[in-house]
């Protein structure tokens, strides 16, 4: 949930969606330069409304104009007025760009919808692990920098980058101005979330003087190699390697500092553990297993232990954790998550997709340490 940098101007082809939260990019734009734009607040996912767009009500803006709806004129006239945009030049952007029926049907079938198992497939793969310590091995030293400078390790960096992109090779195929548009007028479960995306990227856009229908990036609206959406571009995105761009597409060493930025603004503790297996021994903490990660955890490893529940690898009595359930294929896996893990969950709210950054950044530490 990711959580940028604007050429003057950019030119981007499409390629094939690849992950949860990107598709591809096969062009990518040129370098520009940044404007510092002031600090827009971390945005929470608000909890799902109860109803979902009704097939037929998706179906009819397929092929039509945005800037014909009466909801997106209602947006221009607020935009023009909270933020001084020229309406009529916001009708005319409206007006080249058309809903897209297959992004609601994406959100609608979500990777992270799979059981375990199935899901740890898609990311922790051969090709996946490879890639990652062929990246690392390309750009060593920015990370061992980012390492330093933020406290965030090379192989977390990685996996973000490969599960998120496959190592910046499918960075989106969808223009960003038609994905949040669909989101913020045609998906009400997440509406407002997706409005003030759509905000933000308007915002982002005119200040670095960029065609808002010239990006590209995935079917939810993430951009760059490390798809971040527009308000967290805004909040953590950095210039890394000083050359006055925060460039997310064309340049993998922002990517990597940014990344590392967004990890140490949500907490990441330098030097922790991040999830260990466990048993249980006690029947009754099953029910004590958590299913929505929306809070650090607070319970303790010696409470856990007190409650039956026994971690099955070395982890310090007074870390918190909480308890997790993982459909695997021989059955349940049981899983004390800590700090660090609900830290990866602010990336993308999925313990499923915490699970699979993880264990991929394991599986390319291992690798690079032997190669």
């Amino acid at each position: 949930m990711v959580k940028s940098l604007y050429p003057r101007i950019l030119y981007l082809s499409g390629i094939l969606l690849l992950s949860s939260a990107c598709a591809s990019v096969g062009g990518q734009p040129a370098p520009f330069a940044v404007i510092p734009a002031a600090p827009v607040p971390d945005i929470v996912t608000p909890p799902p409304a109860p109803s979902a767009p009704a097939p037929a009500q998706v179906a009819q803006s397929a092929g039509r104009s945005l800037g014909g709806r009466a909801d997106v004129r209602e947006f221009i006239r607020e935009m023009a007025a909270r933020h001084g945009f020229d309406p009529a030049q916001l009708q005319a952007l409206f007006n080249r760009a058309q809903a897209q029926p297959s992004i609601i049907a994406a959100m609608n079938r979500p990777a992270e919808a799979k059981p375990w198992h199935e899901y740890r497939t898609i990311f922790i793969n051969a090709r996946r692990i490879q890639g990652g310590v062929e990246f690392w091995r390309t750009h060593a030293a920015t990370l061992a920098r980012a390492e330093q400078v933020y406290g965030v390790p090379p192989e977390i960096v990685v996996a973000i980058i490969g599960v998120e992109t496959q190592y910046g090779g499918n960075m989106g195929r969808h223009r960003v101005l038609e994905a949040l548009a669909t989101l913020a007028f045609d998906y009400p479960r997440r509406a407002d979330f997706f409005r003030k995306e759509l905000e933000a990227y308007l915002l982002l856009t005119r200040a670095e003087g960029i065609d808002p229908l010239a990006l590209r990036g995935s079917y939810a609206g993430a951009m760059g190699w490390g798809q971040f959406m527009p308000t967290s571009y805004l909040n953590y995105a950095v210039d890394f390697d000083g050359d006055g761009r925060r460039d997310l597409w064309q340049n993998p060493r922002d990517a990597i500092g940014s990344v590392a930025n967004y990890f140490r603004q949500h907490g990441w503790r330098p030097g922790e553990a991040v999830v260990v297996p466990a048993r249980i021994g006690d029947p009754a903490a099953a029910g004590l297993i958590t299913r929505r990660l929306t809070t650090p955890p607070t319970d303790s490893i010696a409470s856990w232990r007190a409650r039956g529940v026994a971690p099955l690898a070395p982890v310090g009595d007074r870390q918190a954790a909480l308890l997790l359930d993982l459909a695997g294929r021989a059955g349940p896996e049981h899983w004390l998550a800590l700090h660090n893990f609900y830290v990866i969950t602010r990336y993308n709210r999925s313990q499923l997709y915490a699970m699979a950054v993880y264990q991929l950044s394991q599986e390319i530490r291992e690798r690079h340490a032997r190669s």
